[in-house]
């Protein structure tokens, strides 16, 4: 079985153009996440799915130069460029990651994709954001079937199942096994992932604060962070999650 980390990444954002290459201390935060997803010891391989523009050629330059895969496909449709991804690199199970959560904790993947190769039987679809979300939005992590991928990539219709990747699992509970890890207490009120101006700013501090002396921190490493600089979550406090259901 081929457990395979897809990562979704392109340079048009219509809050922050350019997000994941922004740099803090010279290095862009595309090479912080896969840096860290480097680290996850159930996946067999890494892919970032971008799309076929020509615009995203500092992507996979980033990607070339890390020796990461990369797979090109529709901007648009999401979900074909997954399945496409998917395919291309043989990935049996999939884990769905976004490019904006460069603070992302492998031990947090780690725990989400072991779970389910352990209940594969028993579920089709495990993640730490849905129903409910309960890590610090940045730490999302999604681990599904290729055969589940395949399904929603052959009947989805409309336009958000076809944008957002799982939302045709996740709409059919009563086709779909689903299972919700949550953290073991509610921090999601933080909000480490990269969207906007804001985002940055408060990612930007953390990573300054947190790489020079611990290049591998952790989840708690950034919360203890926190507890020292409560102030710091204000910067982006007042900023929403787009959200889809």
């Amino acid at each position: 079985m081929s457990v395979v980390i897809i990562v979704q990444a392109r340079m048009a954002s219509t809050r922050l153009p350019g997000k994941i290459l922004k740099q803090v201390l010279g290095k862009t935060l595309l090479e912080y996440q896969l840096e860290r997803l480097q680290r996850v010891k159930s996946a067999d391989r890494i892919v970032v799915a971008t799309t076929d523009h020509g615009e995203e050629k500092p992507i996979v330059d980033v990607c070339d130069r890390l020796g990461v895969d990369t797979f090109r496909g529709s901007e648009s449709d999401v979900l074909a460029r997954y399945y496409g991804a998917a395919t291309a690199f043989h990935g049996d199970t999939v884990i769905r990651i976004t490019s904006d959560c460069p603070l992302i904790d492998p031990a947090v993947v780690d725990r989400v994709v072991g779970f389910y190769l352990t209940h594969r039987d028993q579920y089709d679809y495990v993640s730490n954001t849905f129903p409910e979300l309960t890590y610090p939005r940045g730490m999302d992590t999604e681990v599904f079937s290729y055969k589940a991928l395949k399904e929603a990539f052959l009947e989805a219709e409309d336009q958000p199942e076809r944008e957002h990747v799982t939302i045709f699992i996740k709409r059919r509970p009563e086709r779909y096994r689903i299972k919700n890890l949550p953290y073991h207490r509610d921090e999601s009120h933080y909000r480490w992932t990269v969207d906007t101006p804001e985002d940055f700013q408060l990612i930007e501090r953390m990573i300054t604060a947190l790489y020079p002396k611990k290049p591998q921190f952790t989840l708690e490493d950034c919360l203890e962070l926190m507890a020292e600089y409560p102030e710091w979550a204000r910067l982006n406090a007042n900023i929403q999650q787009k959200l889809v259901k």
